[in-house]
């Protein structure tokens, strides 16, 4: 009986929510993008050709870089999301020994509050959402200041999608959803599976034994807190509760087809570089650096051996291709104007559009992860038996802008202009720009305008008092650091 309750309980464990066996296989793929390296390669995303050998497909895998488009795309936000400081007030908390604590090391692995953030909201940016479970050790303590003296608070800690295979949703009378069921994989060691299952009334911990395929109880705690004390931070909701949108899902796509296509062009080049040498069976001769093609017997004996080029203009074919691709990521991700290199032309009016819509996924993304720290001070809060009375304030505007092209544009306005209205309005916009925080402090080196030389704007009178220094922009950038 009991060897039966064993097995059930492994059974019972090793069921899956519908939505994480559905979707599984899909993070793992983007998961393998992000990373990228040995994982992306071994993964198999590299199509083999047909006839290919296995020889000659590994050396073909090695010989394949992957330009992480995905990685380039989550980089871009995050520099954006985290530029600026995040505003954080918290009232009555403000100076207690636990705040500062948690601030200075948040997770027990030295990692600051910020930092902490920071890798959140790159997890959900890759899977489209992630969790963030609080914890508290318990010493046994009599009061919340003993817990204090003895350096004990709560911690965070980040556990991705793609170990959190089961959880619950209950709708509360007033409308509410609340989280009173989750699961997830703690550790994996050998063929033994760490479990964790954590109710409002309990947390469990399980052993399970795949080679037995037997569940064992490892621990059983009470749940203080009368609450699960996890959150899910989204990256962008969709319709589907408990499920986000990642940035990169359809992006991972893309990147694996340039993926290939770097394989044909490195191919094409190679055997360029190295044409095919094609003989008669009774043809005394070596191939060189390239392949050699040996014919039947029975070919006309009178064939002399020749060549097999590969023609270059399919290089020139793949390589544009590749191109529109990384364009399409970047109409995708809405990244055109930050990631666009120097042969890429686009009107004022489209790069605005970009910029505002990159502004406005940011915008978005910020106010997931406000409204996600929001609910982790208001857990720290419950643990340390007080209520959060502070705010906190992510940034809502990005100041996205192609700071170059505006400055160009505004100066072509002003020599045309002879209102000393419109005059007025063109030179309160280029200072406005010019003392746009935003700009890189990096010197002008190809424009020469009334005021400005080589090195930067030149000041023609004495700076006044609380005047920000101003900051300028270089030929090589769009006006962002």
């Amino acid at each position: 009986m009991a060897n039966q309750t064993l097995v059930e309980d492994y059974v019972r464990l090793s069921m899956v929510n519908r939505e994480y066996g559905r979707l599984r296989p899909r993070w793992q793929f983007i998961l393998d993008s992000f990373i990228g390296g040995d994982d992306y390669r071994r993964a198999g995303y590299l199509t083999k050709y047909q006839l290919e050998s296995d020889g000659d497909y590994q050396a073909r895998l090695r010989a394949t870089p992957l330009d992480n488009q995905c990685a380039s795309i989550i980089s871009t936000y995050i520099s954006f999301l985290f530029r600026n400081d995040i505003e954080r007030e918290f009232g009555t908390w403000e100076g207690r020994a636990d705040l500062e604590s948690f601030l200075q090391d948040s997770d027990y692995e030295g990692r600051s509050f910020n930092a902490f953030m920071k890798e959140v909201s790159i997890w959900s940016s890759v899977f489209g959402h992630t969790w963030v479970l609080m914890s508290k050790p318990n010493i046994g303590a009599q009061s919340l200041g003993q817990e204090i003296d003895a350096g004990v608070r709560p911690y965070v800690s980040i556990i991705t999608p793609m170990v959190v295979n089961d959880w619950t949703w209950r709708r509360n009378l007033n409308g509410s959803y609340e989280l009173v069921y989750i699961r997830y994989i703690e550790e994996v060691v050998d063929k033994i599976t760490v479990l964790k299952e954590i109710t409002p009334t309990e947390i469990r911990t399980w052993k399970l034994d795949d080679q037995k395929q037997e569940a064992q109880i490892h621990s059983i705690e009470v749940n203080e807190l009368g609450r699960v004390p996890a959150i899910l931070v989204y990256n962008r909701k969709s319709v589907v509760r408990g499920q986000g949108v990642s940035d990169i899902t359809d992006i991972a796509d893309v990147q694996r087809m340039i993926y290939n296509l770097t394989s044909e062009a490195e191919q094409s080049i190679r055997l360029d570089g190295h044409p095919t040498l094609v003989v008669p069976p009774t043809a005394q001769i070596g191939s060189g650096a390239g392949g050699m093609i040996v014919l039947q017997d029975g070919s006309d004996p009178a064939l002399n051996p020749y060549y097999l080029e590969h023609g270059s203009s399919n290089i020139d074919a793949i390589r544009n291709t590749i191109k529109d691709l990384i364009d399409t990521i970047d109409r995708m991700a809405n990244t055109g104007g930050v990631r666009a290199t120097a042969t890429r032309s686009q009107s004022g009016i489209a790069l605005e559009t970009e910029f505002q819509l990159l502004n406005a996924r940011l915008s978005e993304k910020a106010d997931c992860l406000e409204l996600a720290e929001e609910q982790l001070w208001t857990l720290f809060g419950y643990y340390q038996g007080t209520e959060f009375t502070g705010s906190i304030k992510y940034p809502d505007n990005f100041s996205i802008r192609d700071v170059q092209r505006e400055y160009t544009e505004l100066n072509t306005a002003k020599s045309a202009a002879s209102s000393p209205e419109v005059l007025s309005v063109i030179d309160y916009r280029l200072r406005e720009l010019l003392d746009d925080p935003q700009l890189p402090a990096e010197p002008i080196t190809h424009v020469t305008a009334q005021g400005f030389t080589a090195e930067g704007p030149q000041k023609t009178g004495p700076q006044s008092a609380g005047q920000r220094p101003r900051r300028y922009f270089s030929s090589t950038t769009t006006g962002l650091e």
